[in-house]
């Protein structure tokens, strides 16, 4: 087989881990393999040639994409005018479904196997995309074990592939080494603070994670506060809205990135909704999932849901195991009760824990290769 040329986009954080440890796995099957796209950090360290940086697709919401729609539809139709010239064997988009489901179809109708990894969430809502996702993508490679039946009904080939934050973090962890690797005292309480990946989400929800922090504090005056954030711009808001909240004497750290570690050392967790409640679910840390966006967006969001439930450990549950504050519920009273409570509840805790144990195990499938298994087709029919 001549050395395949991968073409692949991710558009955040959360898709720069997936994609770049799928890349990990292809190389292995296909040492000569050369991977283009657009990508993040992680993808770029395993070799990814990355054209534009994830960060320039990572906006969330309605309000927010309008805003930045002539400069993201740009960057689309440039990068697929560049892939139908060079013409890659596959491409691979990793969630980012509103910007890639567009690049899927139009490769695809022109010959070339457009994979989509991580199904959209049509069963939460938006269920009328199937249609475009069956004109759009070759194969799709679904990460929920209540997935695959929804694309069978619709004759969308798709593969079952777990999750591979299922496969990094052990089933067995331990909240004392976690505290030793982040050289935090044993005792202390400790609540991981993830208001999420993207600058976007901070103006949302940063004052919002520092007042409940606030609150938290005058309730707990031995608790310390952990603030792991992805980027340099996101770390500079968040400080901004310390200083904006007079908030700077809060025992607060923040890291660079080591979400899991704070995570794994946090009694409690106050986490946007997204992949991060699925980690802090694989770490057995108790959370209270919160979520703001703009008005606008809220109410053409919540007309469309599906479901009464936001966060990843409650949809694979079905059921609210653990609390949601969503909008105008998600206040900083009402998220530091919330908190306050689970610290002190170790009944529900346990309960909490056997749970999360038992999800981990549904998804630990060793996904990247699972993956790389479903892809490889595609390319020896290139080849």
């Amino acid at each position: 087989m001549a050395a395949p040329r991968i073409a692949m986009v991710a558009g955040e954080a959360s898709g720069d881990l997936l994609a770049a440890h799928l890349i990990a796995a292809l190389k292995q099957r296909l040492p000569d393999a050369t991977f283009v796209g657009i990508g993040g950090p992680k993808m770029q360290r395993e070799g990814l040639d990355a054209w534009w940086p994830a960060e320039k697709l990572a906006v969330r919401g309605y309000a927010e994409v309008l805003r930045h729609y002539r400069e993201i539809t740009g960057i689309r139709r440039q990068l697929i005018a560049r892939l139908l010239r060079e013409q890659p064997d596959v491409f691979i988009g990793v969630d980012a479904p509103d910007f890639n489901l567009a690049v899927e179809k139009k490769l695809k109708s022109r010959g070339i196997p457009a994979i989509h990894y991580v199904s959209p969430s049509v069963w939460a809502w938006r269920g009328g995309r199937l249609d475009k996702i069956g004109r759009s993508v070759s194969r799709m490679l679904a990460m929920f074990p209540f997935e695959p039946a929804i694309y069978d009904a619709r004759r969308i080939p798709v593969s079952y592939v777990g999750h591979p934050l299922a496969d990094m973090i052990p089933l067995d962890g331990s909240r004392a080494a976690a505290r030793a690797r982040l050289e935090l005292p044993e005792d202390a309480p400790i609540f991981a603070l993830l208001p999420g990946s993207r600058q976007s989400e901070l103006q949302f929800m940063g004052e919002l994670f520092i007042e409940t922090a606030q609150r938290l504090h005058e309730r707990f005056p031995a608790a310390l506060f952990l603030a792991p954030l992805v980027s340099r711009e996101t770390r500079n808001q968040f400080e901004e809205a310390l200083w904006k909240l007079g908030a700077q004497e809060l025992p607060i750290k923040m890291l660079f990135g080591h979400a899991q570690d704070a995570l794994a050392a946090a009694d409690c967790a106050l986490v946007a909704s997204g992949t991060a409640t699925l980690e802090a679910a694989l770490l057995k840390t108790p959370m209270v999932v919160a979520y703001r966006m703009s008005p606008w967006s809220w109410r053409l969001m919540r007309r469309m849901r599906y479901q009464p439930w936001v966060g990843l450990p409650n949809i694979l549950a079905g059921r609210f195991a653990v609390p949601e504050f969503l909008q105008d519920d998600a206040t900083p009273d009402n998220l530091a009760q919330a908190l306050g409570n689970l610290l002190m509840d170790q009944p529900v805790r346990q309960r909490l824990a056997e749970l999360f144990e038992r999800l981990h195990r549904q998804l630990k499938q060793g996904t990247a290769e699972k993956a790389a298994a479903a892809i490889l087709p595609y390319l020896q029919a290139a080849a």
